[in-house]
């Protein structure tokens, strides 16, 4: 990971003023025919945070997720990214604006290698014509270098250069959540949102990403909203951690005061003596 200690030099045009990734949910309501999946939900992410929505299986937090990232549409309610208004916009319209994201079922192609995969997320950096793209111009190949230089980082900091040539389709389960995790930091997002990124891996595989995100977080100040299961991985991250329960937010606040809500208690954690 030493590519990533400090300032990453390939990430030069991530500094903190062009990584500012502020999101605000503001009251948004969301129903499928007479079924309510949100309520009159709020979610303010500040620049740098790392911020973790939880609750119980069909809370709405992937619903919120989807709302956020331009799957669904909110009927009421507005969703703001860096203070422009995003809800109702098509998912690679939010992609541009900056908003990266891995899927609670990997979305990968399991055909490709990990590094064919990691590169169809360079098409949103990409300067060049068709046309020059067909002669592969001298300004296509600097521009080609550089994308690779980056792959080659990311790739070095997330540890796969003994898989980077190997088709997805032949992994375990937990390095393809990696391989997805480096494509959706492939995009340069100044938000990224991880949905269930630690569901089906092993102790040790939860461990080394609970190390990649803690790096990206700190070293690179990479803004983060997770969704995820795992009280022990969620209570150890987070900075602030907002709590989902049919559809409705019932409390909102660092881990030690949602460890120790009744309400939260008693609709999810059960028994807080576990973390």
């Amino acid at each position: 990971m030493k590519a990533f200690r400090g300032q990453p030099s390939v990430f030069a045009s991530a500094q903190p003023g062009k990584q500012q990734a502020e999101l605000e949910v503001e009251k948004i309501f969301l129903n499928f025919g007479g079924v309510m999946a949100l309520h009159n939900v709020d979610l303010k992410v500040c620049t740098g945070e790392l911020v973790s929505v939880i609750g119980p299986n069909g809370a709405g937090k992937t619903s919120l997720m989807n709302c956020i990232t331009g799957y669904y549409r909110p009927q009421k309610g507005r969703i703001l990214f860096n203070g422009k208004e995003i809800a109702g916009h098509h998912p690679h319209e939010i992609t541009n604006q900056g908003i990266g994201r891995t899927y609670q079922n990997i979305e990968l192609f399991p055909g490709m290698t990990v590094l064919a995969n990691m590169l169809l997320a360079r098409h949103i950096h990409c300067n060049y014509s068709l046309g020059l793209a067909s002669i592969f111009s001298s300004s296509v190949r600097k521009e080609e270098e550089r994308h690779r230089k980056i792959l080659e980082e990311l790739i070095d900091f997330l540890e796969m250069q003994p898989i980077r040539k190997k088709p997805v389709g032949s992994l375990p389960y937990g390095l393809r959540k990696r391989v997805e995790l480096g494509r959706a930091l492939a995009l340069e997002p100044k938000l990224l949102v991880l949905d269930e990124p630690f569901a089906g891996m092993t102790l040790e595989e939860k461990e080394d990403m609970v190390r990649f995100l803690l790096e990206l977080n700190s070293a690179w100040g990479q803004t983060m909203i997770l969704v995820e299961h795992d009280m022990s991985i969620v209570m150890s991250i987070s900075q602030r951690i907002m709590v989902l329960n049919f559809g409705e937010k019932i409390a909102e606040g660092t881990p030690e005061v949602i460890q120790n809500n009744p309400e939260v208690i008693k609709a999810y954690l059960g028994d807080t003596t576990k973390f």
